[in-house]
């Protein structure tokens, strides 16, 4: 792949930043066009045949305008459906997101561990399968979260995180049984490392947060040639709802085209 053409990175709105961020760190002469599909969010109330449509459609559009050399669906609930359909749309790599399981059963030493997700994504086969897969001796407790990944849209906005708000959501992470606890919780949603501070300072005991965005950026090093860290960059910042894009802070960027 030519590294000279930008990777697109979707999501349904500001969850991929926390991507954005580490694939900046590890190809820092990449050129990013970053589309937050703010019209559709949150993703995980959709049906999953809309979804998938929704998403293959608006991606591949975007695909057709910006020429990238491959394409990351920086949404859990997304990557879970519709990672088939693209990879027959394009003929370019594309990178999902998933829950990171198999780190996650690697990690633990009690033995618990929980997936921290939305609704959408504890549900999907695809999940069952990666526990299945990559932690078939691992108790996995998967949590819903209904409201997470507005608290990070409304944190990276400037507002105040309600924390009895935030601690009911996590709480049902942590599990005692036969005098262990859980000590591994994943983040399976790329909203949520945003909140990964306050749900430290709220946890009843000290976890390991499991952030696969790192393994996402690595991933997608894999798969495209990396162009010199000193090449000039084009970065590009879209919102399908005509929001104003002011959380490039939060990854270390002022903004610049939006």
């Amino acid at each position: 792949m030519s590294a000279n053409r930008p990777v697109l990175i979707v999501d349904s709105g500001i969850g991929g930043l926390s991507v954005t961020r580490e694939v900046r760190a590890l190809l820092p002469g990449l050129s990013v066009v970053y589309l937050a599909d703010f019209a559709a969010f949150p993703y995980g109330d959709w049906d999953e045949a809309e979804l998938t449509d929704h998403v293959v459609s608006l991606t591949a559009k975007h695909v057709a305008e910006h020429g990238p050399c491959a394409v990351v669906i920086a949404c859990n609930t997304a990557s879970t459906l519709v990672l088939p359909g693209l990879r027959a749309t394009l003929d370019i790599p594309v990178v999902g997101t998933v829950p990171a399981v198999k780190p996650a059963a690697e990690r633990t030493k009690s033995g618990l561990i929980s997936i921290l997700a939305t609704p959408g994504t504890v549900k999907r086969d695809y999940t069952f399968d990666l526990i299945r897969q990559f932690a078939p001796d691992v108790a996995v407790t998967l949590v819903g979260a209904t409201g997470l990944a507005r608290m990070a849209e409304e944190k990276l906005a400037g507002r105040a995180v309600d924390g009895a708000r935030l601690a009911a959501e996590i709480v049902p992470c942590f599990k005692e049984k036969r005098g262990k606890r859980t000590d591994t919780i994943v983040l399976g949603c790329t909203h949520y490392p945003f909140l990964v501070e306050e749900m430290r300072a709220l946890a009843p005991w000290e976890v390991d947060w499991v952030d696969p965005a790192p393994a996402i950026a690595r991933r997608l090093a894999d798969v495209i040639e990396a162009p010199d860290a000193g090449t000039a960059r084009f970065d590009r910042y879209i919102s399908t709802a005509g929001v104003a894009f002011d959380y490039l802070p939060f990854i270390g960027e002022k903004p610049h085209d939006s």
